[in-house]
C-alpha cells in the first residue's frame, strides 16, 4: 500500500515560478530605466553594467545546473556589457529557465554542496530580487517582492550563503550568533547569540547584502552592539 506524501507547508516557495516572475519584473524595469543612471546598491556601476552581470549570472548557472554533483563550481565573470542589454538579459533568463526544466531532480553543485537542479532556482531568485531593488534605487522607485519571497531571502543567506562563504574561507568561522527579527525569526552566526536585528524583512536582506547598514532608521539593534556589528560587517554574501 501506498500512502501520499505529506501536503507542502502553506508558506512553501515554489522558487521556479517565483524566479519567471522575478525575471520579468526585473526585464520590465531594466526596459524603463536608463542604462547610464548610476546604481547605488554597486558603488561604480551603471545600469547597463548590472544588466550584464545578471545576464552572466543567468548563464552561468545554467552551465552548473549541467555539471556532475562532484564537480567544484566554476569561477564567475561578468560579460562585457550587450549593444541590446535588455535583449541579452531576456535571452539568457529564458535560457537559466530551460536548464532548470531539463531535470530538475538531477544531482548536482550548489552552494550548499550537493543538491540538485531544482535548488537554482532559489538561488537566481533571490540574485534576480536584489538586483531588481537595485534597478528600482537607480530608477528612484519603490522596491517590491512577495512577503514569501522576501523572507526566504534572509534564510538563503543564514542557511547557505554565510555558510559557503565560511567555507571557502572568505570570512572567519563565526563563534557568536546575532538574532534577525522580521516576519519570522532567523539565528545568523554559530554559538551564543550576543544581539537582535529586528525590522522588515526587505531591509534585513539589504542589510545581508550590503545594501543597508545596521543604522538604518527602520533597523533597531539590541544586546551587544559591537559584536554583533563585527559579524554584520563580514563579507556574509559574495
Amino acid at each position: 500500500m501506498t500512502t501520499s506524501p505529506p501536503p507542502p507547508p502553506a508558506d512553501a516557495l515554489d522558487a521556479r515560478a517565483a524566479l519567471e516572475a522575478q525575471q520579468r519584473a526585473f526585464w520590465t524595469l531594466a526596459r524603463e530605466t536608463d542604462p547610464d543612471a548610476r546604481v547605488p546598491g554597486c558603488p561604480g556601476w551603471r545600469v547597463r553594467d548590472l544588466l550584464a552581470h545578471l545576464t552572466g549570472v543567468h548563464r552561468w548557472a545554467a552551465a552548473v545546473t549541467r555539471l556532475p554533483v562532484g564537480a567544484a563550481l566554476p569561477d564567475d565573470a561578468d560579460p562585457a556589457p550587450d549593444p541590446a542589454p535588455c535583449a541579452a538579459y531576456a535571452v539568457a533568463a529564458r535560457e537559466l529557465l530551460a536548464a532548470l526544466d531539463e531535470d530538475p531532480a538531477r544531482p548536482c553543485p550548489t552552494f550548499a554542496g550537493a543538491g540538485v537542479v531544482a535548488d537554482w532556482a532559489r538561488r537566481q531568485l533571490h540574485e534576480t530580487l536584489v538586483h531588481t531593488w537595485d534597478l528600482a534605487d537607480a530608477a528612484g522607485l519603490p522596491r517590491g517582492g512577495g512577503a514569501g519571497v522576501v523572507a526566504d531571502a534572509v534564510a538563503e543567506v543564514v542557511d547557505s550563503v554565510h555558510p559557503r562563504q565560511v567555507r571557502l574561507g572568505r570570512v572567519p568561522a563565526p563563534v557568536v550568533a546575532v538574532e534577525l527579527l522580521g516576519s519570522r525569526r532567523w539565528v545568523l552566526g554559530a554559538g551564543p547569540v550576543v544581539a537582535s536585528v529586528a525590522g522588515p524583512d526587505v531591509d534585513l536582506v539589504r542589510l545581508l547584502w550590503r545594501r543597508a547598514t545596521p543604522q538604518e532608521p527602520t533597523l533597531v539593534v539590541r544586546g551587544d552592539t559591537g559584536r554583533a556589528l563585527d559579524l554584520l560587517g563580514s563579507a556574509l554574501t559574495p
